[in-house]
């Protein structure tokens, strides 16, 4: 999909083979527990939380923690101190709106979907668990990858593992659903549409990271069907500030209307 300035103001309608959805900030909202983690984490070892948590969102534990403390970075401590968040501040989770709606329509009629987490298994299962939310057959996370998000090798193993093609003509046949510029850039750079929610970050922020679409949260995805070919979404773009108004007969070359 070639990106303009219609589709990100006016309803598209489009197919995908595919959704691959990030979880945190996408899914379900965990930043006062990853906050507190974060602010733990600064005062054991001396670092101000403010610098950690200014760049953390979206990249996984691992990245992070070879950045201030590299001794420690291994995913046995990784998993160890992720495997604590969700029994700790369990309470401090909830999902986010739209998220259950999609999802279970994709779960209940066999659509290909998948979570491609900057969390390992210890953090993401539970979490996924404690929402009551469907769990997916395809569920990358940090510990089943070289490289995390802006890599975009997490997205290229959840197609991968769905059975998608690799081929550069299919790949925009994928719509991946990303908050944070990190995941913004990973969609892209796996050469899939990208859906930026404004869960966490500003607008101009995922735009500046190459988002596709601009939604306020998957309230503004609507589910329309489903076919062999795969999944038929009207998504409803959060205008900018200065958006104009179309005439009622317009129709913008990225539209595809459902017959």
């Amino acid at each position: 999909m070639t990106t303009n300035h219609f589709s990100k103001v006016v309803p598209v309608a489009k197919k995908y083979a595919a959704i691959l959805f990030d979880l945190d900030g996408t899914l379900i909202d965990s930043t006062p527990a990853v906050i507190a983690h974060w602010k733990q984490f600064g005062k054991d070892y001396g670092i101000d939380p403010a610098l950690i948590l200014a760049t953390s969102h979206g990249r996984r534990t691992i990245d992070i923690v070879k950045q201030w403390r590299p001794e420690l970075a291994n995913m046995d401590y990784v998993r160890e101190v992720e495997g604590r968040i969700p029994k700790e501040h369990a309470t401090d989770a909830k999902e986010l709106p739209g998220a259950r709606t999609l999802v279970s329509s994709l779960n209940k009629t066999g659509a290909k979907w998948a979570i491609v987490t900057s969390g390992t298994s210890a953090l993401a299962e539970p979490w996924i668990k404690l929402m009551g939310l469907p769990r997916p057959e395809v569920f990358v996370t940090a510990d089943k990858v070289a490289n995390g998000k802006p890599d975009p090798e997490g997205y290229l193993l959840a197609r991968e593992q769905l059975g998608l093609s690799m081929a550069a003509g299919s790949l925009a046949d994928v719509l991946v659903v990303e908050d944070a510029p990190a995941g913004i850039r990973a969609g892209k750079a796996a050469g899939c549409d990208v859906l930026a929610l404004l869960t966490t970050h500003s607008c101009e922020e995922v735009e500046a990271a190459g988002a596709d679409f601009v939604v306020e949260d998957l309230e503004s995805v609507e589910w329309v069907g489903k076919d062999e070919d795969g999944v038929l979404l009207l998504i409803n773009p959060s205008p900018p500030p200065t958006a104009f108004a179309l005439p009622l007969e317009a129709n913008p070359v990225n539209e595809v209307v459902p017959n």
